[in-house]
Protein backbone atom coordinates (compact mmCIF):
# COMPACT_ATOMS: atom_id res chain seq x y z
CA UNK A 1 0.00 0.00 0.00
CA UNK A 2 2.07 3.22 -1.46
CA UNK A 3 -0.31 5.43 0.30
CA UNK A 4 0.48 3.67 3.96
CA UNK A 5 2.21 6.70 5.47
CA UNK A 6 -0.61 8.85 3.91
CA UNK A 7 -3.43 7.02 5.93
CA UNK A 8 -1.64 6.81 9.31
CA UNK A 9 -0.95 10.69 9.72
CA UNK A 10 -4.83 11.20 8.59
CA UNK A 11 -5.89 8.44 10.97
CA UNK A 12 -3.51 10.07 14.02
CA UNK A 13 -5.32 13.41 12.71
CA UNK A 14 -8.88 12.37 13.32
CA UNK A 15 -8.11 10.39 16.15
CA UNK A 16 -6.72 13.62 17.97
CA UNK A 17 -9.46 15.88 16.55
CA UNK A 18 -12.25 13.25 17.28
CA UNK A 19 -10.87 12.63 21.30
CA UNK A 20 -10.51 16.49 22.09
CA UNK A 21 -14.43 16.54 21.50
CA UNK A 22 -15.04 13.30 23.34
CA UNK A 23 -12.69 14.45 26.11
CA UNK A 24 -14.56 17.34 26.69
CA UNK A 25 -18.02 15.34 26.81
CA UNK A 26 -16.43 12.87 29.22
CA UNK A 27 -16.68 9.82 26.58
CA UNK A 28 -14.26 7.49 26.77
CA UNK A 29 -10.98 8.11 23.96
CA UNK A 30 -11.77 3.93 22.55
CA UNK A 31 -14.91 5.76 20.89
CA UNK A 32 -12.44 7.98 18.84
CA UNK A 33 -10.27 5.52 17.94
CA UNK A 34 -13.06 3.23 16.78
CA UNK A 35 -14.69 5.90 14.61
CA UNK A 36 -11.95 6.50 13.11
CA UNK A 37 -10.94 2.73 11.70
CA UNK A 38 -14.78 3.37 10.34
CA UNK A 39 -13.83 6.90 9.26
CA UNK A 40 -10.33 5.72 7.55
CA UNK A 41 -12.07 2.59 6.12
CA UNK A 42 -14.93 4.19 4.17
CA UNK A 43 -13.25 7.17 3.33
CA UNK A 44 -10.61 5.76 1.54
CA UNK A 45 -12.35 2.38 0.66
CA UNK A 46 -9.86 0.34 1.93
CA UNK A 47 -12.23 -2.16 3.30
CA UNK A 48 -10.47 -4.87 1.51
CA UNK A 49 -7.36 -4.36 4.13
CA UNK A 50 -9.59 -4.60 7.05
CA UNK A 51 -8.60 -8.40 7.13
CA UNK A 52 -4.87 -7.66 6.59
CA UNK A 53 -2.74 -9.67 9.32
CA UNK A 54 -0.13 -7.56 9.29
CA UNK A 55 -2.94 -4.77 10.54
CA UNK A 56 -3.92 -7.03 12.97
CA UNK A 57 -0.77 -7.78 14.56
CA UNK A 58 0.24 -4.48 14.64
CA UNK A 59 -3.06 -3.61 16.64
CA UNK A 60 -2.49 -7.33 18.74
CA UNK A 61 0.32 -5.38 20.04
CA UNK A 62 -1.94 -2.69 22.37
CA UNK A 63 -2.90 -5.74 23.93
CA UNK A 64 0.37 -6.87 24.57
CA UNK A 65 1.82 -3.79 26.14
CA UNK A 66 -1.43 -3.62 28.12
CA UNK A 67 -0.82 -7.21 29.60
CA UNK A 68 2.45 -6.16 29.92
CA UNK A 69 2.06 -3.87 32.59
CA UNK A 70 -0.39 -5.59 34.11
CA UNK A 71 2.03 -8.34 34.68
CA UNK A 72 3.95 -5.20 36.16
CA UNK A 73 1.18 -4.89 38.73
CA UNK A 74 1.16 -8.65 39.53
CA UNK A 75 4.36 -10.03 41.06
CA UNK A 76 4.81 -14.39 41.54
CA UNK A 77 4.11 -13.64 45.39
CA UNK A 78 0.72 -11.47 44.55
CA UNK A 79 -0.38 -13.88 42.03
CA UNK A 80 -0.09 -16.63 44.56
CA UNK A 81 -2.22 -14.47 46.52
CA UNK A 82 -4.89 -14.68 43.53
CA UNK A 83 -5.28 -17.94 43.48
CA UNK A 84 -8.95 -17.70 44.28
CA UNK A 85 -9.73 -14.90 41.65
CA UNK A 86 -7.36 -16.24 39.09
CA UNK A 87 -8.44 -19.93 39.54
CA UNK A 88 -11.46 -20.52 41.55
CA UNK A 89 -13.34 -17.19 39.93
CA UNK A 90 -11.60 -17.50 36.51
CA UNK A 91 -12.21 -21.49 35.54
CA UNK A 92 -16.26 -21.10 37.36
CA UNK A 93 -16.91 -17.91 35.53
CA UNK A 94 -15.55 -18.98 31.84
CA UNK A 95 -16.85 -22.59 32.08
CA UNK A 96 -20.13 -21.83 33.49
CA UNK A 97 -20.87 -18.95 31.25
CA UNK A 98 -19.66 -20.97 27.90
CA UNK A 99 -22.39 -23.93 29.08
CA UNK A 100 -25.30 -21.56 29.66
CA UNK A 101 -24.52 -20.19 25.83
CA UNK A 102 -24.48 -23.28 23.99
CA UNK A 103 -27.51 -24.51 25.63
CA UNK A 104 -29.14 -20.64 24.28
CA UNK A 105 -27.60 -20.85 21.13
CA UNK A 106 -28.31 -24.64 20.46
CA UNK A 107 -31.61 -24.86 21.77
CA UNK A 108 -33.22 -21.62 21.41
CA UNK A 109 -31.94 -20.41 17.77
CA UNK A 110 -30.90 -23.94 16.73
CA UNK A 111 -27.46 -23.44 15.64
CA UNK A 112 -24.98 -27.00 15.35
CA UNK A 113 -23.08 -28.04 17.77
CA UNK A 114 -20.28 -27.25 16.31
CA UNK A 115 -21.45 -23.56 15.98
CA UNK A 116 -23.11 -23.41 19.15
CA UNK A 117 -19.47 -24.08 20.77
CA UNK A 118 -17.90 -21.25 19.29
CA UNK A 119 -20.44 -19.04 20.39
CA UNK A 120 -20.15 -20.14 23.91
CA UNK A 121 -16.52 -19.93 23.45
CA UNK A 122 -16.11 -16.65 22.16
CA UNK A 123 -18.94 -15.16 24.47
CA UNK A 124 -17.52 -16.49 27.48
CA UNK A 125 -14.61 -13.88 27.24
CA UNK A 126 -14.88 -10.23 27.96
CA UNK A 127 -12.61 -7.47 26.68
CA UNK A 128 -9.10 -7.53 28.21
CA UNK A 129 -8.31 -4.09 26.35
CA UNK A 130 -11.64 -2.24 27.49
CA UNK A 131 -11.81 -2.91 31.05
CA UNK A 132 -8.30 -3.14 32.21
CA UNK A 133 -7.24 0.16 30.18
CA UNK A 134 -10.22 1.36 32.29
CA UNK A 135 -8.98 -0.13 35.79
CA UNK A 136 -5.27 1.26 35.81
CA UNK A 137 -6.39 4.51 34.52
CA UNK A 138 -9.09 5.27 37.13
CA UNK A 139 -6.67 3.00 39.44
CA UNK A 140 -9.58 0.74 40.29
CA UNK A 141 -7.57 -1.70 39.63
CA UNK A 142 -6.67 -1.85 43.41
CA UNK A 143 -9.96 -2.13 44.30
CA UNK A 144 -11.65 -5.53 45.57
CA UNK A 145 -13.61 -5.50 42.29
CA UNK A 146 -10.72 -4.59 40.05
CA UNK A 147 -8.66 -7.21 41.68
CA UNK A 148 -11.48 -9.62 40.97
CA UNK A 149 -11.69 -8.03 37.29
CA UNK A 150 -8.08 -8.49 37.17
CA UNK A 151 -8.13 -12.18 37.96
CA UNK A 152 -10.73 -13.59 35.74
CA UNK A 153 -9.48 -11.72 32.80
CA UNK A 154 -6.15 -13.03 32.91
CA UNK A 155 -7.91 -16.37 33.36
CA UNK A 156 -9.61 -15.81 30.46
CA UNK A 157 -6.36 -15.13 28.32
CA UNK A 158 -5.01 -18.23 29.86
CA UNK A 159 -8.33 -19.85 28.54
CA UNK A 160 -7.83 -19.05 24.89
CA UNK A 161 -4.92 -21.57 24.58
CA UNK A 162 -7.05 -24.52 25.46
CA UNK A 163 -10.22 -22.83 23.47
CA UNK A 164 -8.01 -22.61 20.23
CA UNK A 165 -6.34 -25.74 20.59
CA UNK A 166 -10.39 -27.27 20.49
CA UNK A 167 -10.80 -25.17 17.70
CA UNK A 168 -8.21 -27.21 15.70
CA UNK A 169 -8.80 -30.58 16.68
CA UNK A 170 -12.26 -29.65 15.62
CA UNK A 171 -10.80 -28.57 11.99
CA UNK A 172 -8.92 -32.26 11.57
CA UNK A 173 -6.01 -30.05 9.55
CA UNK A 174 -3.21 -31.73 11.83
CA UNK A 175 -5.00 -35.38 11.33
CA UNK A 176 -3.28 -35.92 15.33
CA UNK A 177 -5.20 -36.67 17.89
CA UNK A 178 -6.88 -34.32 20.86
CA UNK A 179 -4.58 -36.43 23.40
CA UNK A 180 -1.42 -35.75 21.27
CA UNK A 181 -2.34 -32.15 20.56
CA UNK A 182 -3.04 -31.43 24.52
CA UNK A 183 0.37 -33.16 25.16
CA UNK A 184 2.50 -30.95 22.55
CA UNK A 185 0.74 -28.08 24.26
CA UNK A 186 1.64 -29.34 27.81
CA UNK A 187 5.46 -29.41 27.14
CA UNK A 188 5.60 -26.20 25.21
CA UNK A 189 4.19 -24.41 28.35
CA UNK A 190 6.57 -26.15 30.42
CA UNK A 191 9.84 -25.29 28.18
CA UNK A 192 8.02 -21.43 27.73
CA UNK A 193 7.87 -20.94 31.99
CA UNK A 194 11.41 -22.83 31.83
CA UNK A 195 13.03 -20.40 29.42
CA UNK A 196 11.60 -16.91 30.96
CA UNK A 197 11.90 -18.21 34.48
CA UNK A 198 14.83 -19.37 34.88
CA UNK A 199 16.93 -17.97 31.66
CA UNK A 200 14.98 -15.43 30.89
CA UNK A 201 14.40 -13.80 34.76
CA UNK A 202 18.42 -13.61 35.26
CA UNK A 203 18.82 -11.96 31.48
CA UNK A 204 16.39 -9.65 32.14
CA UNK A 205 17.75 -8.56 35.47
CA UNK A 206 21.17 -8.59 34.01
CA UNK A 207 19.68 -6.39 31.02
CA UNK A 208 18.00 -3.81 32.99
CA UNK A 209 20.92 -3.67 35.46
CA UNK A 210 23.39 -2.70 33.43
CA UNK A 211 21.13 -0.53 30.72
CA UNK A 212 20.18 1.01 33.84
CA UNK A 213 23.71 1.88 35.10
CA UNK A 214 24.32 3.07 31.89
CA UNK A 215 22.52 6.62 32.77
CA UNK A 216 21.57 6.41 28.81
CA UNK A 217 17.02 6.19 28.69
CA UNK A 218 17.38 5.13 25.29
CA UNK A 219 19.37 1.92 26.10
CA UNK A 220 17.18 1.02 29.07
CA UNK A 221 14.41 1.99 26.81
CA UNK A 222 15.70 -0.29 24.07
CA UNK A 223 15.98 -3.14 26.50
CA UNK A 224 12.37 -2.69 28.15
CA UNK A 225 11.37 -3.67 24.30
CA UNK A 226 13.40 -5.91 23.63
CA UNK A 227 12.40 -7.83 26.65
CA UNK A 228 8.52 -7.10 25.82
CA UNK A 229 8.93 -8.08 22.32
CA UNK A 230 11.52 -11.47 22.47
CA UNK A 231 9.01 -12.96 25.20
CA UNK A 232 6.04 -11.71 23.47
CA UNK A 233 7.37 -13.99 20.02
CA UNK A 234 9.04 -16.73 22.21
CA UNK A 235 5.20 -17.55 23.72
CA UNK A 236 3.97 -17.13 20.14
CA UNK A 237 6.40 -19.77 18.35
CA UNK A 238 5.32 -22.04 21.12
CA UNK A 239 1.58 -21.99 20.06
CA UNK A 240 0.71 -19.25 22.78
CA UNK A 241 -1.02 -15.87 22.59
CA UNK A 242 2.08 -13.01 22.07
CA UNK A 243 -0.18 -11.31 25.09
CA UNK A 244 0.52 -14.32 27.56
CA UNK A 245 4.32 -14.18 27.09
CA UNK A 246 4.39 -10.60 27.85
CA UNK A 247 2.62 -11.26 30.90
CA UNK A 248 5.01 -13.29 32.41
CA UNK A 249 8.03 -10.94 31.46
CA UNK A 250 5.82 -8.48 33.42
CA UNK A 251 5.85 -10.45 36.69
CA UNK A 252 9.23 -11.16 36.50
CA UNK A 253 10.22 -7.45 36.32
CA UNK A 254 7.76 -7.22 38.86
CA UNK A 255 10.44 -8.90 41.42
CA UNK A 256 12.82 -6.52 40.74
CA UNK A 257 13.38 -2.49 41.88
CA UNK A 258 12.67 -1.49 38.27
CA UNK A 259 9.25 -1.88 37.62
CA UNK A 260 8.11 1.19 38.62
CA UNK A 261 10.72 3.42 36.18
CA UNK A 262 9.71 0.23 33.51
CA UNK A 263 5.70 1.13 34.14
CA UNK A 264 6.17 4.87 33.46
CA UNK A 265 8.62 4.81 30.83
CA UNK A 266 6.35 1.80 28.96
CA UNK A 267 3.23 3.75 29.10
CA UNK A 268 3.24 5.90 25.76
CA UNK A 269 3.90 3.03 23.79
CA UNK A 270 0.90 0.98 25.30
CA UNK A 271 -1.32 3.84 24.64
CA UNK A 272 -0.37 4.40 21.68
CA UNK A 273 -0.52 0.66 20.08
CA UNK A 274 -3.63 0.04 22.15
CA UNK A 275 -5.32 3.09 19.86
CA UNK A 276 -4.11 1.31 16.78
CA UNK A 277 -5.76 -1.77 18.35
CA UNK A 278 -9.40 0.03 18.66
CA UNK A 279 -8.83 1.60 15.03
CA UNK A 280 -8.45 -2.28 13.99
CA UNK A 281 -11.56 -2.79 15.39
CA UNK A 282 -13.41 0.20 14.07
CA UNK A 283 -12.09 -1.23 10.50
CA UNK A 284 -14.21 -4.22 11.02
CA UNK A 285 -17.31 -2.46 11.26
CA UNK A 286 -19.38 -2.87 8.06
CA UNK A 287 -21.93 -0.37 8.28
CA UNK A 288 -24.58 -1.66 5.87
CA UNK A 289 -24.82 -4.94 7.89
CA UNK A 290 -24.62 -2.45 11.02
CA UNK A 291 -27.40 -1.03 10.08
CA UNK A 292 -29.74 -3.46 8.63
CA UNK A 293 -29.51 -5.78 11.35
CA UNK A 294 -29.38 -3.75 13.91
CA UNK A 295 -32.44 -4.76 15.85
CA UNK A 296 -30.69 -8.16 15.74
CA UNK A 297 -27.38 -6.72 16.73
CA UNK A 298 -29.12 -5.07 20.07
CA UNK A 299 -31.18 -7.84 20.82
CA UNK A 300 -28.18 -9.86 20.93
CA UNK A 301 -26.15 -7.62 23.15
CA UNK A 302 -28.60 -7.31 25.64
CA UNK A 303 -29.33 -11.24 26.03
CA UNK A 304 -25.56 -11.54 26.63
CA UNK A 305 -25.08 -8.36 29.03
CA UNK A 306 -28.20 -9.45 31.06
CA UNK A 307 -26.72 -13.38 31.10
CA UNK A 308 -22.80 -12.38 31.41
CA UNK A 309 -23.74 -10.27 34.59
CA UNK A 310 -26.43 -12.48 36.28
CA UNK A 311 -24.01 -15.48 35.99
CA UNK A 312 -20.92 -13.64 37.24
CA UNK A 313 -22.72 -12.16 40.10
CA UNK A 314 -24.36 -15.94 41.05
CA UNK A 315 -20.73 -17.02 40.70
CA UNK A 316 -19.06 -14.27 42.73
CA UNK A 317 -21.51 -13.44 45.67
CA UNK A 318 -20.73 -16.97 46.86
CA UNK A 319 -17.64 -15.47 48.98
CA UNK A 320 -17.70 -11.84 48.53
CA UNK A 321 -19.83 -8.42 49.09
CA UNK A 322 -23.20 -7.76 46.84
CA UNK A 323 -21.55 -4.44 45.61
CA UNK A 324 -17.99 -6.02 44.95
CA UNK A 325 -19.61 -8.82 42.89
CA UNK A 326 -22.31 -6.46 40.72
CA UNK A 327 -19.66 -4.03 39.90
CA UNK A 328 -17.23 -7.16 38.60
CA UNK A 329 -20.26 -8.82 36.89
CA UNK A 330 -21.07 -5.26 34.99
CA UNK A 331 -17.52 -4.74 34.29
CA UNK A 332 -17.10 -8.16 32.26
CA UNK A 333 -20.90 -8.60 30.81
CA UNK A 334 -19.24 -7.00 27.45
CA UNK A 335 -17.47 -9.53 24.83
CA UNK A 336 -14.06 -9.33 24.15
CA UNK A 337 -11.43 -8.90 21.40
CA UNK A 338 -9.98 -12.60 21.83
CA UNK A 339 -13.27 -14.06 20.06
CA UNK A 340 -12.40 -12.26 16.52
CA UNK A 341 -9.23 -14.60 16.83
CA UNK A 342 -12.01 -17.49 18.00
CA UNK A 343 -14.65 -16.11 15.28
CA UNK A 344 -11.45 -16.24 11.92
CA UNK A 345 -9.57 -19.62 13.08
CA UNK A 346 -13.52 -21.20 12.78
CA UNK A 347 -14.43 -19.78 10.16
CA UNK A 348 -11.36 -20.64 8.01
CA UNK A 349 -11.75 -24.15 9.05
CA UNK A 350 -15.34 -24.11 7.92
CA UNK A 351 -17.14 -25.00 11.21
CA UNK A 352 -19.14 -21.77 11.64
CA UNK A 353 -20.82 -19.82 8.86
CA UNK A 354 -19.69 -16.49 7.19
CA UNK A 355 -22.59 -14.60 7.42
CA UNK A 356 -23.10 -15.74 10.92
CA UNK A 357 -19.75 -14.55 11.60
CA UNK A 358 -19.89 -11.32 10.46
CA UNK A 359 -23.25 -10.50 12.41
CA UNK A 360 -21.24 -11.88 15.43
CA UNK A 361 -17.91 -9.69 15.13
CA UNK A 362 -20.47 -6.74 15.12
CA UNK A 363 -22.08 -7.81 18.09
CA UNK A 364 -19.00 -7.77 19.53
CA UNK A 365 -17.66 -4.61 18.40
CA UNK A 366 -21.28 -3.19 19.38
CA UNK A 367 -20.66 -4.38 22.82
CA UNK A 368 -16.82 -3.21 22.76
CA UNK A 369 -17.97 0.69 22.06
CA UNK A 370 -20.88 0.19 24.43
CA UNK A 371 -18.53 -0.46 27.16
CA UNK A 372 -16.74 2.59 28.18
CA UNK A 373 -19.63 4.44 28.26
CA UNK A 374 -21.28 3.12 31.32
CA UNK A 375 -17.85 1.33 32.64
CA UNK A 376 -17.45 4.87 34.27
CA UNK A 377 -20.50 4.67 36.06
CA UNK A 378 -20.53 1.48 37.37
CA UNK A 379 -20.46 2.53 41.08
CA UNK A 380 -23.41 4.60 40.41
CA UNK A 381 -25.17 1.83 38.55
CA UNK A 382 -24.83 -0.28 41.60
CA UNK A 383 -25.77 2.64 44.22
CA UNK A 384 -28.52 2.98 41.90
CA UNK A 385 -29.33 -0.90 41.87
CA UNK A 386 -28.99 -1.61 45.47
CA UNK A 387 -29.07 0.73 48.97
CA UNK A 388 -26.52 -1.82 50.55
CA UNK A 389 -23.74 0.87 49.18
CA UNK A 390 -25.73 3.65 50.58
CA UNK A 391 -25.33 2.07 54.51
CA UNK A 392 -21.99 1.41 54.67
CA UNK A 393 -20.92 4.75 52.49
CA UNK A 394 -21.41 8.08 54.06
CA UNK A 395 -22.02 11.61 52.53
CA UNK A 396 -18.57 13.85 51.64
CA UNK A 397 -20.60 16.66 51.98
CA UNK A 398 -20.50 16.29 55.53
CA UNK A 399 -16.93 16.99 55.75
CA UNK A 400 -17.56 20.56 54.63
CA UNK A 401 -14.76 22.63 56.39
CA UNK A 402 -13.47 20.51 58.40
CA UNK A 403 -10.11 20.85 59.12
CA UNK A 404 -6.85 19.57 61.10
CA UNK A 405 -8.44 16.28 61.60
CA UNK A 406 -6.31 13.00 60.91
CA UNK A 407 -7.11 10.43 58.18
CA UNK A 408 -7.01 7.17 59.07
CA UNK A 409 -6.46 5.21 56.24
CA UNK A 410 -7.54 1.08 56.57
CA UNK A 411 -9.40 -0.35 59.25
CA UNK A 412 -8.13 -3.56 59.50
CA UNK A 413 -5.71 -4.64 62.45
CA UNK A 414 -3.43 -1.98 62.76
CA UNK A 415 -6.02 1.02 62.02
CA UNK A 416 -8.15 -0.34 64.75
CA UNK A 417 -5.61 0.41 67.18
CA UNK A 418 -4.57 3.37 65.94
CA UNK A 419 -8.06 4.43 66.15
CA UNK A 420 -7.93 3.18 69.41
CA UNK A 421 -5.12 5.04 70.32
CA UNK A 422 -6.56 8.13 69.01
CA UNK A 423 -9.65 8.12 70.93
CA UNK A 424 -7.33 8.06 74.16
CA UNK A 425 -5.38 11.17 72.95
CA UNK A 426 -9.04 12.99 72.13
CA UNK A 427 -8.16 13.62 68.76
CA UNK A 428 -10.42 14.45 65.83
CA UNK A 429 -10.35 11.78 63.03
CA UNK A 430 -11.98 9.92 60.08
CA UNK A 431 -11.15 6.68 59.04
CA UNK A 432 -11.63 5.78 55.10
CA UNK A 433 -11.01 2.41 53.82
CA UNK A 434 -11.37 0.71 50.45
CA UNK A 435 -13.30 -1.86 51.42
CA UNK A 436 -17.02 -2.21 52.69
CA UNK A 437 -16.45 -4.93 55.06
CA UNK A 438 -13.96 -2.56 57.00
CA UNK A 439 -16.17 0.34 56.70
CA UNK A 440 -19.05 -1.22 58.08
CA UNK A 441 -17.03 -2.40 61.18
CA UNK A 442 -15.98 0.86 61.48
CA UNK A 443 -19.05 2.10 61.42
CA UNK A 444 -20.69 -0.32 63.78
CA UNK A 445 -18.16 0.90 66.15
CA UNK A 446 -19.73 4.34 66.31
CA UNK A 447 -16.69 5.82 64.46
CA UNK A 448 -16.77 8.07 61.21
CA UNK A 449 -15.71 6.16 58.22
CA UNK A 450 -16.58 6.89 54.16
CA UNK A 451 -16.06 4.24 51.64
CA UNK A 452 -13.59 4.86 49.20
CA UNK A 453 -10.00 4.70 47.23
CA UNK A 454 -7.55 7.73 48.89
CA UNK A 455 -5.56 7.41 45.35
CA UNK A 456 -8.20 9.33 43.55
CA UNK A 457 -8.27 13.02 43.51
CA UNK A 458 -11.50 13.47 43.63
CA UNK A 459 -11.50 11.54 47.60
CA UNK A 460 -8.53 13.88 48.66
CA UNK A 461 -10.37 16.62 47.83
CA UNK A 462 -13.02 15.52 49.20
CA UNK A 463 -11.52 14.56 52.63
CA UNK A 464 -10.23 18.24 52.78
CA UNK A 465 -7.04 16.31 53.00
CA UNK A 466 -4.56 19.81 52.81
CA UNK A 467 -6.51 21.11 55.83
CA UNK A 468 -6.02 17.96 57.87
CA UNK A 469 -3.04 17.49 60.68
CA UNK A 470 -2.31 14.24 59.46
CA UNK A 471 -2.40 11.29 57.42
CA UNK A 472 -1.99 7.35 58.91
CA UNK A 473 -1.75 5.06 56.41
CA UNK A 474 -2.47 1.54 58.11
CA UNK A 475 -2.58 -0.67 54.41
CA UNK A 476 -0.39 -3.86 53.83
CA UNK A 477 -0.69 -3.48 50.06
CA UNK A 478 2.96 -2.47 49.18
CA UNK A 479 1.41 -1.12 45.89
CA UNK A 480 -1.75 0.31 46.78
CA UNK A 481 0.41 2.51 49.85
CA UNK A 482 2.86 3.65 47.40
CA UNK A 483 -0.16 4.65 44.65
CA UNK A 484 -1.87 6.81 47.83
CA UNK A 485 0.97 8.29 49.40
CA UNK A 486 1.62 9.25 45.57
CA UNK A 487 -1.69 10.95 45.43
CA UNK A 488 -1.46 12.75 48.61
CA UNK A 489 1.61 14.25 48.25
CA UNK A 490 0.99 15.41 44.50
CA UNK A 491 -2.11 17.40 45.58
CA UNK A 492 -0.55 18.74 48.98
CA UNK A 493 3.38 18.71 49.67
CA UNK A 494 2.62 19.83 53.25
CA UNK A 495 0.60 16.94 54.57
CA UNK A 496 2.40 15.15 57.56
CA UNK A 497 2.20 11.43 56.08
CA UNK A 498 2.74 8.97 58.60
CA UNK A 499 2.76 5.41 57.06
CA UNK A 500 3.47 1.82 58.38
CA UNK A 501 5.70 -0.03 56.79
CA UNK A 502 6.49 -4.11 57.11
CA UNK A 503 9.90 -4.74 56.10
CA UNK A 504 13.22 -2.84 55.07
CA UNK A 505 12.77 -3.49 51.56
CA UNK A 506 9.52 -2.11 51.35
CA UNK A 507 10.82 1.25 53.41
CA UNK A 508 13.67 1.26 50.76
CA UNK A 509 10.81 0.89 47.44
CA UNK A 510 9.07 4.36 49.38
CA UNK A 511 12.25 6.32 50.03
CA UNK A 512 12.04 8.59 46.95
CA UNK A 513 9.13 9.64 48.45
CA UNK A 514 8.80 12.45 50.51
CA UNK A 515 6.91 11.19 53.55
CA UNK A 516 7.01 12.47 57.26
CA UNK A 517 7.36 9.16 59.20
CA UNK A 518 7.60 5.56 58.12
CA UNK A 519 7.21 3.40 60.67
CA UNK A 520 8.90 -0.23 60.45
CA UNK A 521 6.60 -2.48 62.55
CA UNK A 522 9.60 -4.92 63.24
CA UNK A 523 11.85 -2.12 64.34
CA UNK A 524 9.04 -1.14 66.97
CA UNK A 525 8.53 -4.20 68.38
CA UNK A 526 12.00 -4.74 68.90
CA UNK A 527 12.19 -0.85 70.81
CA UNK A 528 9.49 -1.90 72.80
CA UNK A 529 10.98 -5.00 74.28
CA UNK A 530 13.91 -3.20 75.37
CA UNK A 531 12.19 -0.41 77.02
CA UNK A 532 9.90 -2.46 78.94
CA UNK A 533 12.81 -4.85 79.61
CA UNK A 534 14.77 -1.28 81.07
CA UNK A 535 11.84 -0.70 83.29
CA UNK A 536 11.21 -3.43 84.27
CA UNK A 537 13.08 -3.95 88.15
CA UNK A 538 15.87 -6.68 87.24
CA UNK A 539 16.66 -9.48 89.78
CA UNK A 540 20.46 -9.56 90.63
CA UNK A 541 21.62 -13.38 89.80
CA UNK A 542 24.38 -14.83 91.96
Amino acid sequence: MENALLYIIIALGISIVLNLFLKRAGISQIIGYILTGTIIVYAFDLRHVNSSHTLELIGEFGIVFLMFTIGLEISLAKMGSMKEEIFGNGIAQVVTTAIVTFCIAHFAFGLSNQSSLIVAFAFSLSSTAVVLSYLKASKEIYSPYGQKSTGILIFQDIAVIPILILISFMTMHSGKSVWVVVGETIVSAAVVVGLLFVVGKRVIGYLLHFSSSSELEELFMGSVLFIVVAASLLAHYMGFSYSLGAFVAGMIIAETKFHHKVESDIAPFKDILLGTFFVTVGMKIDVALLFDNMHIIVGLFVSIFLVKTTLIYLILRFRSHHSTSLKTALALSQVGEFSFVIFAVASMGGIINDNLVQLLILVVIFSMVITPFFISKIGRIVEFLSKESDAISSDYSLLAGRKDHVIVCGYSVVGKFVARQLDDLGASYIIIDNSPKHVKEALEDDLEAYLGDMSKRSILEALHIEKAAGVIVTLDNADKKRMICEGVLAHTKTANLVVKVTSLEEKEKLSDLDITFMVDGKLEVARVLVERLLSCRLKKLY
